[in-house]
């Protein structure tokens, strides 16, 4: 997503789609069509000018990688977007000098992309479980591209962000988990009394390492969930529960 090359709409680009401004939450229609309407721009401050961006609005877009053309990282766009917006004393110290370099500290990769999930409940880039595959790695997590590969009936650890939470009414209680992870999905089957004693955690985080017995048939594979644990720095992530 750029201000300089993306529309208020997505739109088929060199055979690939480039997102929307649309997709920037709390972006209005209006202000995205204006910056649709007086593309390119030369800086932070020419944008925030001609496409009469109000402060709120252009730190959504800095948020959310928007202004990378402008040579900028992201946390370097959002000190420039405050500097555009507001006079700099109104938001730091009154003795920081306007124009110098960010003094903001640079998001790791993980945070980049945690701020894909925060400013557009999506990611161009990489999948937010290869931030964290390192660690899970040596813990013995497997992949849900992995589980496929483990024999039935074995106990595995698996990790994901939970991107669907189902009870069915046919399912006696059961609740039915969706992970997603950078090698694709795979399924936690949750018996009603543990889903009982460990609801907080399932309920309220976005990711999850859920341990239990491996299920595999006809290539589908999914886990008898018997214990689970949160997987911090997973946040933000959009989940479709019990609809």
């Amino acid at each position: 997503m750029d201000v300089n090359r993306s529309g208020w709409a997505s739109r088929w680009e060199n055979g690939a789609v480039r997102l929307g401004l649309r997709f920037v939450k709390g972006l209005r229609g209006e202000s995205g069509l204006r910056v649709e309407a007086a593309q390119p721009y030369t800086s932070t401050d020419d944008l925030a000018r001609r496409a009469r961006l109000r402060d709120d609005q252009l730190t959504k877009l800095a948020y959310a990688g928007a202004l990378a053309s402008f040579g900028m990282t992201r946390r370097a766009a959002l000190w420039q977007a405050a500097q555009a917006a507001k006079p700099a004393g109104e938001l730091f110290e009154e003795n920081t000098p306007a124009g110098l370099d960010s003094p903001l500290p640079e998001m790791s990769p993980a945070e980049d992309t945690l701020a894909d999930y925060s400013s557009m409940e999506l990611t161009a880039g990489r999948h937010l479980l290869e931030h964290f595959r390192p660690r899970l790695r040596k813990e013995g997590v497997l992949t849900a591209a992995q589980l496929k590969q483990v024999e039935n009936g074995s106990r595995v650890a698996t990790a994901g962000a939970v991107i669907v939470r189902q009870r069915p009414g046919t399912a006696k209680g059961f609740v039915f988990l969706t992970l997603e992870d950078e090698t694709g999905l795979s399924q936690a089957i949750v018996h009603p009394e543990i889903f009982a004693a460990e609801r907080t955690t399932i309920l309220t985080h976005s990711g999850l390492i859920v341990e239990g017995i491996v299920q595999n048939a006809e290539g589908q594979a999914s886990v008898r969930a018997e214990k689970f644990w949160p997987l911090e720095g997973v946040e933000g992530v959009n989940s479709y529960d019990f609809h």
